[in-house]
């Protein structure tokens, strides 16, 4: 499981409202990948209305951009592009992506997300472990490679569990 950071970070998002697929090992892991990660990736819907709430909740967080020693906070037009904003949080590493992959934004990665429950009626989508496996092949790091055995094999897994028996 990511660290209990996380969970806090999510379920933040999920009761303001905004509109995000988590994706990258932090998507793995939610759907039960013995993996571990650093940080939580997300994509978020690049609406005026949907960067309000996560700016709101970043606010709330105390975010600010972890690469710039000047501890610069998040604004509205940063997360409207499609780029990688990489903030540090009071619960941890959080990465708001306006586009992953061969730029897939929050629509193109919803169909292909599932809704986890969080517990205590919130729930947030998750990139299903078939797209994310697809992305980490593309993406070639030696990381992802690393990583692809774990992830075929959780996805092996939960699809085995899915079977009905006979």
């Amino acid at each position: 499981m990511p660290e209990p950071g996380f969970a806090d970070a999510l379920d933040l998002l999920a009761r303001a409202d905004v509109e995000f697929v988590v994706v990258g090992m932090a998507s793995a892991i939610l759907q039960g990948a013995p993996m571990l990660t650093n940080d939580v990736d997300i994509v978020h819907r690049r609406t005026a209305e949907n960067v309000a709430r996560l700016l709101r909740v970043l606010t709330d967080l105390d975010a600010v951009y972890r690469t710039d020693r000047r501890r610069i906070r998040p604004v509205e037009s940063a997360l409207l592009g499609p780029g990688h904003n990489l903030f540090e949080t009071r619960v941890g590493d959080l990465d708001c992506l306006g586009a992953i992959d061969q730029n897939l934004a929050y629509e193109q990665l919803e169909p292909d997300s599932l809704v986890l429950d969080l517990g205590q009626g919130v729930h947030c989508r998750v990139l299903s472990l078939q797209r994310l496996i697809e992305i980490k092949r593309r993406a070639g790091r030696p990381k992802d490679v690393a990583a692809l055995p774990v992830l075929l094999a959780t996805l092996d897994e939960l699809r085995t569990r899915e079977k009905p028996r006979p």
